[in-house]
């Protein structure tokens, strides 16, 4: 193999090791779950509460929150636990209507007995980080329980969690398994309940009361405040300030303890773009963390090498995100390249082989063990991983994006996950605020969607169909992101809203003459036939950019046609030329080698750093070469010496116009005219997304009139 070719296979086979390390620690931590003898007994332990109850700060840090704000205050008042014991603090930082919300539910239960504060800031200084910094100035109690806006906790909460604290005085950290209030809403709600579980059940499990670093998940834990002080405090210069701390405190020798038989309810998102901003900020807030603390775990001296080890992974594992797109980039290249990655013909088969033990087989084993070999719940989660796999193949192409920005130290903003109020099926989120636009990572997820599609073909072009599947599964988990992305951007008008907006009109005729109520009837609605035709112009947008995507596959699908499938179907013919036994079948081979090549323009489709190898006008001369020697041969004595050697020459010749029309195909792929195609249809793509936005901002400017 001539060109970027070997250099290409030996990256993609760097790439596969790495992610398999990756993938073997998640199996290291399946085992070590089912074997951590230290967590079991905790568990089994039974636990008691002083006499003399504990302080406790229960802190809740909101921000324009107004659809789960009155559900999280009220199920924290409901707690069974003395009023003069607990102390809450709202820690809003809000700057909509949720603030005047907040207040009337505050001084409601205050009126009823609670210790109770509403702490608002205006300036959001180290946003939710900076919060907690600031509740913890003026905290009360001697443990500190933290909720976040879309949690709903238990009332036996705290009378469960906080007899562990006085069983190990060095437990710093109690953290509860994360339950779903709407797991079965969509298949996103699915396919993130199943990526939290296993988080919680394998990975958590086997971090409690080892001597592997546990992480807080940032809600539905309690912390000594004792432990939070001798750490550190809350620091603000990262987006996961709960990874941070529970790192800071280990490292000071505190110990952290995961509750798997407590279940703290919470609303999954339900919004693409909402879950995307999500796993956005924990990809780059790890980041941010490794680059802030693994040089010091690794001085460490009391660490475990094997605890290093595996802090290592954790706080680098979102790396798999670039590693898997590069990866996912380079196959196809190469199976265009026909790399010759098997020295036999069974290799690939165990390829798929390994794909499928390592990766769905290996995953859906764990499952069963994790919840105990129930068929039942084993159908319900095999589902689930189902959507998963699609999931989290889709959201690379975003996480990629956050690790870039960690490491090249982008400006740090926390940008909050929406919440609705979403729990049954039928709860409607997509007219409510807060929905989220989707950004320009869409273009993005659009183009490898697109040269996923693409990378089938070749697969099924080049003989490769046993790879196919294993490129189709992250291509239509990169559709499947990308169509939620865009869908779920778009906005509907109830009916309802409709009379709503007739309201105010008809509210201020109340007051007025009937000509004013004309007026105000008439103004709203011409609104509402205006934000009509914005949405019907969003509809059309949409349709444009679906039409455009099959537009742009169907000028591939063509452009292979006419160029790059003559020259593999003269690959093939030139192929059959090496193992032809007589000069008559070598001649015929070549003719239709030749005239496969006769449509392809331009002499060398290696613009950049041409090569003779690659020239198609010598390749046709060579061919012509040996049709001449051919015909030479088929008049000498058959199996004679000069026989031999003539036919061993000319099947020398074809190899090396083989190995050269090879070494052009992918040079060919990024001609000029494609270079310049691609240019032109991903500013067609653009300009179609700015319109959509413009439309956008033209809708929310009509309904603040409204």
């Amino acid at each position: 193999m001539y060109g970027p070719g070997p250099f290409l296979y030996v990256l993609f086979l760097m790439i596969g090791w790495i992610m398999m390390i990756y993938t073997l620690n998640f199996y290291y931590l399946a085992y070590q779950s089912r074997n951590n003898i230290r967590h079991n007994k905790k568990m089994r332990q039974k636990t008691e509460l002083p006499p003399n109850l504990p302080v406790v700060t229960i802190q809740l840090p909101l921000y324009n929150e107004k659809y789960v704000a009155r559900r999280l205050i009220d199920a924290v008042c409901r707690m069974d636990y003395p009023k003069d014991k607990l102390h809450i603090q709202v820690l809003d930082d809000s700057d909509d209507d949720t603030i005047d919300l907040i207040k009337s539910i505050v001084d409601d239960y205050r009126f009823k007995g609670f210790d109770i504060v509403h702490m608002h800031r205006t300036d959001r200084s180290g946003y939710k980080a900076g919060a907690l910094k600031a509740g913890m100035k003026h905290a009360k109690g001697e443990f500190i329980a933290i909720f976040d806006a879309d949690f709903i906790p238990p009332a036996s909460f705290l009378k469960r969690a906080l007899g562990h604290f006085f069983t190990d005085k060095r437990l710093g950290l109690v953290q509860c398994k994360w339950g779903h209030v709407n797991e079965n809403y969509s298949t996103l709600t699915e396919a993130q309940a199943v990526s939290l579980d296993l988080h919680f059940l394998i990975e958590q499990k086997a971090k409690s009361l080892s001597h592997l670093y546990m992480n807080f998940n940032g809600t539905a834990g309690i912390w000594r405040t004792a432990c939070i002080n001798d750490a550190g405090g809350w620091h603000t210069t990262t987006l996961v300030e709960d990874l941070d701390l529970s790192y800071r405190a280990q490292m000071k020798g505190w110990r952290c303890l995961f509750l798997e038989d407590l279940e703290v309810d919470a609303e999954l998102p339900v919004q693409m773009n909402a879950a995307k901003r999500q796993q956005f900020r924990w990809a780059k807030g790890s980041i941010q963390v490794a680059l802030k603390l693994l040089s010091d775990l690794m001085l460490h001296r009391r660490v475990p090498v094997d605890t290093k080890a595996q802090a290592f992974i954790q706080l680098t594992r979102h790396a798999v995100n670039p590693l898997f797109l590069a990866q996912f980039l380079i196959f196809p290249m190469l199976l265009a390249m026909s790399a010759n990655s098997y020295a036999v013909g069974w290799v690939p088969l165990i390829s798929v082989v390994m794909y499928i033990m390592m990766g769905p087989g290996g995953y859906l084993l764990v499952i069963n063990q994790a919840w105990n070999g129930d068929p039942r719940m084993l159908r319900e989660k095999a589902r689930q991983f189902f959507f998963l796999m699609f999931f989290a193949s889709g959201i690379s192409v975003n996480n990629t994006v956050a690790v870039f920005d960690a490491v090249f130290g982008k400006r740090n903003e926390f940008l909050r996950t929406p919440k609705f109020g979403i729990v049954n099926k039928d709860d409607d989120w997509r007219n409510k605020e807060y929905v989220l636009p989707f950004t320009k990572t869409t273009l993005l997820e659009i183009f490898f969607a697109v040269y996923g599609c693409m990378a089938v073909f070749i697969s099924l072009a080049s003989g490769n169909a046993v790879y196919a599947p294993m490129i189709a599964v992250p291509t239509i988990g990169f559709i499947y992101v990308t169509y939620l992305s865009i869908v779920h951007s778009s906005f509907r008008k109830k009916k309802s809203d409709t009379r709503g907006t007739y309201a105010p009109a008809i509210a201020a005729g109340k007051h007025h003459n009937n000509n004013n109520l004309d007026s105000g009837a008439t103004m709203a609605a011409a609104s509402v036939i205006t934000h009509t035709r914005v949405v019907n112009r969003q509809k059309v947008v949409l349709a444009g950019v679906l039409a455009f995507l099959i537009m742009g596959a169907g000028m591939a699908y063509y452009g292979y046609q006419t160029t790059l499938y003559h020259v593999n179907k003269a690959i093939g013919f030139v192929a059959r030329a090496q193992t032809a036994q007589t000069p008559e079948q070598l001649a015929e081979y070549i003719k239709l080698a030749k005239i496969e090549l006769m449509p392809v323009k331009g002499n060398n489709p290696v613009w950049l750093f041409p090569t003779a190898r690659t020239d198609f006008g010598l390749i046709r001369e060579n061919l012509d070469g040996i049709l001449l020697r051919a015909e030479s041969a088929s008049a000498m004595v058959p199996h004679s010496e000069q026989y031999n050697m003539a036919m061993s020459d000319m099947h020398k010749s074809a190899e090396r116009i083989n190995l050269g029309l090879m070494e052009a195909i992918p040079y060919m792929y990024i001609s000029i005219s494609n270079l310049v195609m691609a240019g032109l249809w991903v500013a067609a793509i653009i300009a179609i997304f700015a319109a959509m936005r413009r439309a956008r901002t033209r809708r929310v400017q009509i309904e603040k009139t409204v």
